[in-house]
């Protein structure tokens, strides 16, 4: 799930849309680039979250797995999604 978009259905963050950076058996890691950078990621539970698009560029998802992408690569593709929509 590395690398795909995601939105929250629950909780204070409902609506938003986040980047899945890293995932263990129940949670998954988001990051949205603003309030959410790489450095802190937010810790949301599977169950809370619906998966919107599927690795949205080639190679994205390795580029986070290798830790090369940065809040502002993050920035403009969750801004690019929305403006798709």
């Amino acid at each position: 799930m590395i690398g795909m978009l995601a939105g929250s259905k629950a909780g204070h963050d409902k609506g938003m849309i986040y980047v899945i950076i890293n995932e263990d058996t129940e949670y998954v890691y988001l990051v949205d680039g603003e309030t959410r950078k790489l450095s802190k990621p937010k810790k949301k539970n599977k169950k809370h979250i619906q998966i919107i698009k599927k690795c949205p560029e080639t190679g994205f998802d390795e580029r986070i797995k290798a830790g090369l992408a940065d809040d502002i690569e993050i920035r403009k593709l969750i801004k690019r999604y929305k403006a798709d929509r």
